[in-house]
């Protein structure tokens, strides 16, 4: 086995890149995932490049990381009316700015009743043939002085995975004292969100119907909640985990605007040039479509769980190949799998193009063996970077998988690219002599399911789930619970969520979760009630294109901008899924300028509710009317501090006479509220 087609490590202290290769001390050339001027440097022995705990992973020269916790202090001088956004230039008065980064910069990011403090970086906004032997035998022939074989990953790391990698700053340790010490799970959701008492200190109301829509939603509605006190709690749980007998909404019918959506890759590849000519790109309407389901669909918990999968098996939108098989891997892979089996969508991510070519799997063979599936099936898609397996492994796994690949577009096994020989990964075993290709094709998905049923894959997807749902620090107790449920369920998903929902952990983590960057902006178009309709203000300035289509790439690429959009890291590793990961006031202030452009309906590819219409019968003074505007878009009143702020940016006293305009005011209060940490949590 030929040691110079290793996989190329994650540069996860330097996600963004600048496109350069980086050498490594062994001088092997760094492999791309095949993401156009993404660097990729090559797995090697120690992973020095990845951040010690305590040092949150650059994400490009936007993000900023927190430096603790604590309140800001600021005050607001009364009646300066509320400043434009972009009023830096003016030292001697008070900006919108600084009011809103008073209130959502160093409110919005709470988690446990305590808000990040502003970093110095926030406070600048102010300033072959087949080969036949024995892969199990002890010695070595490929390893390196810097990479042995046999070496135990978690040994040669300073992470243990992803988020837990950012939660080793001071910020995630304070927010570690929130998390409870045990738990239990109760008959239903219904009966433990009725038993369990919420005691940590919270901005968030202790609201059950609100922390459910927060959670198993991109985002609570009217509607959303409205249809759960009708329901009740267990009634649209067990909904939510039957998407196929919730009839498609409106904007998902117009998903029919985006041609490529329902297209094969076969049909992609044959009608490339006529799409083109068209202006269709299909990864780019992949991710159109996924925002458009995630903004209006009435599926939440299911594109929910599409998100989650998708982070957790990823294969970015964008990599070379992504244009014709993308579309496949979502609908046929993830989607097809996310509320059903896990161990079922490993096994079909393994013979789907997308992942075979993202992996370079499709050049691996016997005789120059590729590692990069074998080994991101172990360390991300199964058992976890802690969970057990050696270099060794990784080697076994890889020889084993030789033969799969991609031709003419299709899953090929090529028994002639096939190692042959007995293997030995983890606990599975099998002498993978067959010359049949079919059975030695099935030897294969044996191992895919073995590791995807294995003990630690069970605890890594429990603990992710408990991470996406409950709290960045997942409670223990919860995840073994989880574990056990995975185990006895065989991989199976909706056991998982309904365990999930019906343990004390769940519901008494209310205040724990802050949006990430995509969740924010869904989750206002969602509050705001912005309808997929064209407005009456549109005007047709793109003829191959659809007034809806153009809005949904318009959210698309402003999400670009903000940093995170469905399917959209260039590494396998996906996002990661704690808050430390993406506090930067940059990014903050351009999702509160996004709230207010549609608060002011100027997407008029989409219908809005003028902003004096959103609370159908006003109160005449200053203060009913923020707490009405709250509760309408937050779906609770806010703090007394939340309050006052918010009525001083606007130069008014609570007493304050208001029409329905607020006397003028009405877009600018309404985008301060979702400025607060009320929206900014979840």
């Amino acid at each position: 086995m030929a040691d110079q087609n290793v996989p190329p490590r994650r540069p996860r202290n330097d996600r963004g890149g600048d496109g350069r290769q980086q050498p490594h001390p062994d001088g092997r050339t760094p492999v791309s995932y095949g993401v156009p001027g993404y660097p990729a440097a090559p797995y090697g022995g120690p992973h020095a490049e990845y951040p010690a705990a305590g040092t949150p992973a650059s994400r490009g020269p936007q993000w900023v990381g927190p430096e603790g916790l604590g309140r800001q202090a600021f005050h607001q001088p009364a009646g300066t009316g509320l400043p434009n956004l972009d009023d830096d230039g003016d030292r001697g008065r008070v900006g919108r700015r600084r009011a809103l980064v008073a209130l959502g910069g160093t409110a919005a990011v709470v988690a446990g009743g305590a808000a990040l403090a502003m970093s110095p970086q926030v406070r600048g906004l102010f300033g072959g043939d087949s080969v036949a032997g024995d892969a199990t035998g002890t010695t070595v022939t490929d390893g390196t002085p810097a990479r042995p074989s046999g070496q135990q990953p978690s040994t040669v790391r300073t992470y243990t995975e992803q988020n837990e990698s950012y939660m080793g700053s001071r910020a995630g340790v304070a927010l570690k004292k929130n998390s409870p010490s045990g738990g239990r799970t109760f008959s239903g959701p219904a009966a433990a969100a009725a038993e369990t008492p919420v005691t940590v200190q919270t901005v968030l109301a202790k609201d059950p119907v609100r922390h459910l829509a927060s959670r198993a939603t991109f985002g609570a509605t009217p509607k959303v909640l409205a249809d759960i006190r009708r329901m009740g709690i267990d009634a649209w749980v067990r909904a939510q985990l039957d998407p196929e007998k919730i009839a498609p909404s409106a904007a998902e019918l117009k998903l029919a605007e985006l041609p490529t959506l329902k297209l094969s890759s076969q049909q992609l590849r044959d009608q490339r040039e006529q799409l083109n000519e068209r202006g269709a790109q299909p990864e780019k309407e992949m991710v159109d479509g996924t925002l458009a389901r995630q903004i209006w669909s009435e599926r939440q918990l299911y594109e929910v769980m599409v998100d989650f999968w998708n982070d957790f098996l990823h294969v970015a939108a964008d990599f070379d190949g992504g244009e014709a098989y993308r579309n496949s891997f979502d609908r046929d892979v993830v989607r097809k799998h996310a509320m059903g089996s896990y161990p079922d969508m490993l096994v079909a991510a393994n013979k789907h193009p997308a992942l075979l070519l993202y992996l370079n799997q499709n050049d691996s063979r016997a005789d120059a063996v590729n590692e990069n599936l074998a080994r991101e099936n172990l360390e991300l898609y199964s058992v976890g970077v802690d969970g057990g397996y050696t270099e060794k492994d990784v080697r076994q796994a890889a020889l084993l998988q030789t033969g799969r690949g991609v031709d003419d577009g299709k899953y090929v096994f090529r028994n002639e690219r096939h190692y042959r020989g007995k293997v030995k990964i983890l606990g599975f075993s099998h002498p993978n002599d067959s010359t049949d290709p079919k059975k030695a094709d099935q030897v294969i998905d044996a191992y895919i399911t073995y590791i995807a049923l294995h003990p630690s894959t069970a605890r890594y997807v429990a603990r992710s789930l408990a991470t996406r749902f409950v709290s960045d620090t997942p409670p223990k107790s919860l995840v073994d619970r989880l574990a056990k449920i995975y185990t006895v369920n065989k991989g199976s998903v909706k056991p998982l969520l309904m365990s999930l929902f019906s343990s004390s952990e769940f519901w008494a983590a209310v205040g724990q979760k802050v949006r990430r960057p995509m969740e924010y902006l869904v989750a206002t178009y969602r509050t705001l009630g912005v309808g997929p309709q064209a407005g009456p203000g549109f005007r047709q300035g793109d003829s191959k294109r659809t007034a809806f289509a153009q809005g949904l790439r318009q959210i698309h690429d402003k999400l670009r901008e903000l940093g995170q959009y469905p399917m959209g890291q260039p590494t396998p590793d996906g996002y990661p899924d704690v808050y430390v990961a993406w506090t930067s006031a940059g990014t903050m202030v351009n999702g509160w300028n996004e709230a207010g452009d549609l608060i002011a309906g100027n997407r008029t590819q989409f219908t809005y509710t003028r902003a004096e219409k959103l609370v159908a019968k006003p109160p005449t003074t200053a203060g009913a009317y923020v707490d009405a505007l709250a509760q309408r878009l937050v779906h609770q009143k806010l703090t007394a501090r939340e309050r006052n702020l918010i009525l001083g940016v606007a130069g008014v006293s609570a007493t304050t006479k208001v029409d329905a305009t607020f006397n003028g005011a009405v877009a600018a209060v309404a985008r301060a509220i979702l400025a607060s940490p009320q929206h900014h949590l979840r």
